[in-house]
C-alpha cells in the first residue's frame, strides 16, 4: 500500500507559527501568506481516524483548487497557487468563526433531526410531510459555530449577527456569496451526472475584504448523490447512490462507533484503508471529470512538499 502522510512538521522560510486540523496543516508564512498542507488524516464524527489514508490529501487538494479556480469570478478566494499536489498556498485572511452550510436536499444531520420531530435548524422554518432525500423549495443556509474541538453548533443567522460573531453586512455578503456557489457547484456537478446535494463554505476578511477560503466542493465538504435513478429511488424510498465521505461514517456506524461516551473506535485494516483510498480516487474521477493521476515520489512525502513549498516561496521574493 503508498504510503499516507498523517503528520507534519516543516520549517519554511519566513514560518511564524502553524496550525494543525483535523485533517489539514495550516502554515503561516510572514503573517502574509498561509501553506496549506492536505494530508492524509480522515476524521469523522470529529475524529481523526487512526490510519492514513493513501492519496486522499491530493484528492482532496485537487479538486479544492480546481472548484476555486472555477468560481474565482464569483467572489475573491484565498488561493494563489499548488506547488505541490497536496499544497495550496494562498493569501492569509482573517477566518469568521462561522461555517456557511447550505442544503438543497434533506438528508444526512438534517434528516435525523427532523425524523425525530426538529421542524426547525438554525432558525430556517421546515415544512410537515417532507421525506428523506427531498428537495427543499430552495437551498437553505444552516450555519454553524467553528469549534477547534469537539462538535460545531448549529446558529442561526440572527444569532450570529445578534452575539457580534460576524457583522450583518459581512454576513450578507457571506449568504450571497454562499448561494451563488452553491448554484454553480450545482451546475457543474450536474455536467458529470451528479446532484451536488449540500456543502458547507469557509470564509474571511482581508483589507476590508470578504475571501472565500479552505476547500470547496470536496467529498470531505460535500455530499453528492448520482442524479441518474434518484427521482426513483427517492419515489420508491430507497437509499440515494452517493458520492461523499458519508459511506466512512456508515461503516464506522455499522461498527458501533458514533463517538459517543464508551463506544471504541474499530480496526482500521490496511486494507480497508485502501479500499478507502479506491473510493476516494473514484470520486475525483467523477466530480472532476477526468482521470486521477497518482503523485509520484510518495516514498518521500515530506521531504517533496518541503521542497515544492519551499521553491514556490523562495521565487515569489
Amino acid at each position: 500500500m503508498a504510503k499516507a502522510l498523517t503528520t507534519t512538521d516543516f520549517h519554511f522560510e519566513g514560518q511564524k507559527s502553524v496550525y494543525h486540523g483535523k485533517v489539514r496543516d495550516v502554515y503561516n508564512i510572514d503573517d502574509d501568506l498561509m501553506v496549506m498542507v492536505a494530508t492524509d488524516r480522515i476524521s469523522a464524527f470529529d475524529v481523526i481516524l487512526p490510519k492514513g489514508i493513501p492519496y486522499k490529501g491530493q484528492v482532496l487538494n485537487q479538486i479544492a483548487a480546481k472548484f476555486l479556480d472555477a468560481t474565482s469570478d464569483i467572489c475573491p478566494n484565498w488561493k494563489l497557487a499548488t506547488p505541490d499536489p497536496m499544497v495550496t498556498v494562498g493569501l492569509k485572511c482573517e477566518g469568521f468563526r462561522v461555517e456557511m452550510i447550505i442544503r438543497g436536499i434533506l438528508t444526512g444531520s438534517a434528516w435525523r433531526d427532523y425524523k425525530n420531530g426538529v421542524r426547525e435548524i438554525c432558525g430556517v422554518r421546515l415544512p410537515d410531510g417532507m421525506r428523506e432525500n427531498e428537495r427543499f423549495p430552495e437551498p437553505i443556509i444552516t450555519p454553524t459555530t467553528k469549534a477547534d474541538e469537539g462538535h460545531d453548533l448549529n446558529i442561526s443567522r440572527e444569532e450570529i449577527i445578534a452575539q457580534g460573531i460576524v457583522s450583518e453586512e459581512d454576513y450578507t455578503v457571506m449568504e450571497d456569496y454562499t448561494r451563488k456557489l452553491f448554484a454553480r457547484g450545482q451546475e457543474i456537478a450536474a455536467k458529470q451526472g451528479l446532484i451536488l446535494v449540500d456543502t458547507k463554505y469557509e470564509f474571511g476578511k482581508r483589507d476590508g475584504k470578504v475571501y472565500l477560503i479552505d476547500e470547496i466542493h470536496t467529498p470531505d465538504s460535500s455530499r453528492y448523490f448520482y442524479a441518474d435513478g434518484y427521482e426513483e429511488k427517492f419515489a420508491k424510498g430507497e437509499p440515494q447512490r452517493q458520492l461523499s465521505k458519508e459511506f466512512v461514517r456508515q461503516w464506522l456506524i455499522e461498527h458501533d462507533f458514533m463517538n459517543e461516551p464508551g463506544q471504541k473506535m474499530p480496526e482500521i485494516t490496511d486494507e480497508y484503508a485502501q479500499s478507502v483510498s479506491d473510493r476516494y480516487i473514484e470520486l475525483y474521477e467523477h466530480i472532476i471529470g477526468e482521470r486521477f493521476e497518482k503523485a509520484a515520489d510518495t516514498d518521500n512525502l515530506a521531504q517533496r512538499i518541503e521542497q515544492n513549498v519551499s521553491a514556490y516561496l523562495k521565487a515569489r521574493k
